[in-house]
């Protein structure tokens, strides 16, 4: 059983628990899931299973959709609503709508970000969350994420001093590390309260699916209706067509010659609607084009 299955996360299960219950839901060892999302967050989830697996990497590195919601006037040592309270300030007048407005679209672009304490990015071979577990502090890197769209989704709330918008990112932007950013920006100490993802790469929360939809369709034995093909996880990528003989020289895994100029490196290579490989371009001969992931038929 190969394809892309686009789990709906529920809240309360980490990213691995959920690779967990899909080997057993589907009995087979060759599960990988696409980015990690913390426990109190929900959304979509794209899991590989079989040869999908092999397409990891890149299902990846994504274009991202969030809707989050921040808090005025508290700081937590996880920049999220799970964490203790380290910094706070009351909140005596709400920040207006166009005021936001306009601080948020300093955040577009390339932005500059820190790593949270409490959060998987490895320093030395260590994740951060177990420095800070340990309560030892590191240096963490910086590191610089896109944000392509910050937009409001209601006036702000000035009874709960709440802000509910949604971001448009490319992938390892901390969404909790935004909301303490844009907070510091408006004056106050400040930390994520809720997060959903609504869509990475294709897939989105229009064709996502629960682990309730997931038991019907092995009981009814209808797996193929939630699982994707291998090239619906690659839309992203730029597409090389090629003939029967280029296709064979492919499966071979050998480097090519090749004068197409893609918008992305990597790219796929497809032979009659088929995906056969991942190719990029070979950096040491000019005009030439080498295997990244090669696919058995």
């Amino acid at each position: 059983m190969h394809g892309i299955l686009p789990l709906w996360k529920p809240r309360g299960l980490t990213s691995h628990d959920c690779v967990i219950k899909i080997r057993k839901m589907f009995q087979t060892k060759k599960v990988g899931h696409t980015g990690t999302l913390d426990p109190d967050v929900e959304g979509v989830l794209p899991i590989c299973i079989g040869k999908a697996t092999k397409i990891v990497p890149f299902l990846t590195n994504t274009k991202k959709v969030y809707v989050a919601k921040l808090k005025l006037g508290a700081a937590t040592n996880t920049e999220d609503a799970s964490g203790e309270i380290v910094e706070e300030k009351v909140v005596n007048v709400m920040p207006l709508q166009k005021e936001i407005e306009e601080i948020c679209l300093q955040f577009t672009g390339e932005i500059k970000q820190i790593p949270p304490m409490y959060s998987a990015v490895k320093v030395k071979g260590k994740k951060l969350y177990e420095y800070a577990r340990e309560n030892q502090y590191v240096e963490r890197p910086v590191r610089t994420v896109s944000i392509e769209e910050i937009s409001l989704l209601s006036p702000p709330d000035n009874k709960e001093h709440t802000i509910s918008f949604r971001v448009v990112c490319s992938k390892g932007t901390y969404i909790r590390t935004l909301c303490v950013d844009i907070g510091k920006a408006l004056g106050y100490p400040a930390h994520m309260v809720s997060l959903v993802r609504e869509a990475t790469g294709a897939f989105s929360n229009k064709n996502a699916v629960t682990f309730a939809t997931i038991e019907e369709a092995i009981l009814n034995q209808r797996t193929t209706n939630i699982l994707y093909p291998l090239q619906f996880g690659l839309t992203h990528l730029d597409v090389w067509n090629v003939d029967q003989e280029v296709a064979q020289r492919v499966l071979y895994g050998q480097k090519l010659p090749c004068n197409v100029q893609f918008k992305t490196d990597p790219f796929v290579v497809v032979h009659n609607n088929c995906v056969l490989a991942i190719y990029k371009v070979y950096e040491k001969q000019t005009g030439y084009v080498k295997p990244v992931r090669v696919f058995s038929r």
